[in-house]
């Protein structure tokens, strides 16, 4: 089973329904995550379903993993807060196989959000003579099990879609108390607690479509576009309010506001677009373009959930040396690539930004050398040092195996 462990901590993932994972694989990740227009025989495309039509008749298993390391930064005062963290998890597990020579169909695996966050804030109270203290976390996150088809429509033209089934859950908690002895001895402190955890299962949809006209015999255009309409996805939530002592001994029996409660969050309509243009196999540059309609996003108690709409603008190439050689340094593959992102989130009235340049190549192994093993890394940083920003740097690192054989072959007796 896929786990949302997450990427590491990062205070943002408290918004929404937490942070995205990357929607491509370990492929696309290494040449700035574009894939909504371009495909290859070795690998499967997970952005967009219609380019499965244009596989050829080969099944293909492939299994991502993703690391990251982090920096988080903060100015508070004449003081920057520094702290480090890692997190990894299982990326994708993902299988397509041809129904005919015309249409394929994917499984895939996947986790789709994280939260994962710890934040600790102290104000003072009653004129300077009392300070209060304020703990928030979160864990959690919700995982996307799919099924996708495309389908060859025409010599050149492909459509297809994909059905997503979204579960999983976000817990998210807070205390607060007016610090009364720091020693935690004599008399106590009370701390007031609230815990909210919320279940989220679901079918989502995308509709994909691409084009990919020859435009000599050597160079073929790309042109792709996938649509995921907004869609009201089934919850339940639990809040518990409780008054507890800094020892966790509670005060009173708990008070239950809800009790798995139901309800609908509202996921946005996200667009994207993709055009690249390719030399058989050897190189390929292409640009990716996406929109997401973040500021319409809605809780399960039909609430703003303080997001805005957030765009992403990726580029990226992939070059092979020589695709036809039996040498085998003429069939490692080489990617690169930079993404720049408005994320859905704003702090005092400022969008975040995250900017990252990746490097990426798969060495083939296996008879014949159809079977990949790709390494991606990307460094990044969301975000600026700030006292009202926390400025996250990372390192993200994919390594994903892909797989490839022909299935379901009829015997031949001579």
């Amino acid at each position: 089973m896929v786990l949302a462990q997450g990427l590491g901590s990062s205070p943002y993932s408290a918004l929404g329904i937490g942070e995205l994972y990357p929607t491509g694989n370990a492929t696309n990740i290494g040449m700035g995550g574009i894939g909504i227009s371009n495909a290859s025989p070795f690998y499967l495309n997970l952005q967009n379903p219609a380019l499965l039509g244009s596989r050829p008749p080969y099944t293909v298993f492939e299994v991502g993993l993703v690391g990251q390391s982090k920096t988080l930064s903060q100015s508070i005062g004449n003081e920057t807060q520094v702290q480090r963290d890692f997190g990894g998890n299982l990326g994708y597990l993902a299988l397509a196989f041809p129904a005919n020579s015309r249409w394929s169909m994917s499984l895939n695996l996947r986790p789709y959000t994280f939260v994962n966050y710890n934040i600790t804030q102290a104000n003072i109270v009653q004129l300077g003579q009392s300070v209060a203290e304020y703990n928030y976390s979160g864990r959690g996150g919700l995982n996307k099990a799919s099924f996708a088809t495309g389908y060859r429509l025409l010599k050149n033209v492909f459509v297809g879609a994909e059905a997503s089934f979204i579960f999983g859950n976000i817990t998210n908690s807070s205390d607060s108390r007016v610090i009364i002895n720091q020693l935690g001895v004599g008399t106590q402190d009370t701390r007031v607690n609230r815990l909210s955890r919320a279940n989220y299962s679901d079918i989502v949809w995308k509709l994909g479509a691409a084009w990919r006209p020859k435009i000599n015999d050597t160079w073929t255009l790309n042109l792709g576009a996938t649509y995921d309409p907004s869609t009201r996805v089934k919850g339940s939530e639990t809040e518990i309010y409780q008054q507890t002592t800094l020892a966790g001994l509670n005060l009173g029996p708990a008070d239950t506001l809800q009790n798995n409660s139901t309800g609908r969050t509202t996921l946005p309509q996200q667009m994207n677009f993709g055009v690249s243009i390719e030399r058989a196999n050897r190189l390929l540059v292409g640009v990716d373009v996406g929109f997401q309609q973040w500021g319409k996003y809605r809780t399960i108690n039909d609430q703003l959930g303080d997001l805005v709409d957030g765009m992403t603008v990726a580029t990226g190439l992939e070059y092979t040396p020589k695709p036809t050689s039996n040498k085998y340094a003429d069939l490692i593959t080489y990617r690169a690539g930079f993404q720049y992102n408005k994320l859905p989130y704003q702090v005092k009235g400022t969008q975040i930004n995250d900017i990252n340049g990746s490097l990426g190549l798969s060495l083939p192994v296996g008879a014949y050398y159809v079977n990949h093993v790709t390494l991606s890394l990307v460094v990044g940083q969301r975000g600026v040092l700030s006292t009202s920003q926390i400025r996250e740097q990372y390192v993200r690192i994919a390594l994903g195996f892909s797989l490839t054989d022909r299935w379901f072959r009829k015997p031949v007796i001579d």
